[in-house]
């Protein structure tokens, strides 16, 4: 079972997204179980979840684990293949946001079309390297910090913004034909606590 999936075909992205096939994935990404042990915790007939499940399979959100004989039944035991999934942006293709359009760094929006590109990017590089068997090389890192005005908040994205810069300047070799280009993205934005009471968080 892998940590995260990323969902790029949009039958899966659908399935998913059903409220009672993604109760059925959330509960086989906790642990194993048969479509008996399910139904008896959704308060369906077995018929009924094991074609939620049929369905889930198709699509590969879930896999089977191992088959038990009871009596001249036979039980098949499922887990969902990751513990938590991703829709990638790909999966509406022709509605996906293009960074490449504008470039405003102060831009939420762009902001937002700059993640949705990372998402979909990082999924194919998954999915390739997953199919490879190999390891997919990247770097992350995510961090806090508090500013005590706007005007720090400004001269921190600057001061960032220049380091940025001088690093890529300092390793970028246009010229190295066996090299390998990589994609920096750097954001900074309002950190957001999920609400205790079910409201909507307030713009920061």
């Amino acid at each position: 079972m892998f940590e995260v999936a990323v969902i790029e075909d949009a039958a899966a992205a659908e399935a998913s997204l059903d409220p009672m096939r993604a109760g059925l994935l959330a509960a086989l990404a906790a642990g194993p179980a048969s479509a008996s042990m399910l139904a008896a915790r959704v308060g369906l007939a077995r018929q009924k979840v094991n074609y939620h499940l049929k369905a889930l399979e198709r699509h590969g959100l879930i896999e089977l684990v191992e088959e038990r004989r009871k009596g001249n039944v036979t039980e098949r035991v499922m887990r969902a293949t990751a513990e938590s999934f991703v829709i990638s942006p790909v999966v509406a293709e022709g509605v996906r946001p293009d960074p490449a359009r504008f470039t405003d760094q102060l831009s939420a929006r762009w902001l937002l079309a700059v993640a949705a590109q990372l998402v979909g990017d990082v999924g194919a590089l998954i999915t390739g390297a997953t199919k490879a068997r190999k390891r997919l090389a990247t770097f992350a890192m995510d961090g806090r910090v508090r500013f005590a005005s706007a005007a720090d908040r400004a001269a921190f994205a600057e001061e960032l913004a220049g380091a940025v810069t001088a690093l890529v300047a300092k390793y970028h070799t246009e010229s190295a034909e066996a090299g390998r280009d990589h994609r920096v993205v750097v954001a900074l934005h309002p950190s957001v606590a999920p609400p205790a009471d079910g409201t909507s968080a307030e713009d920061s």
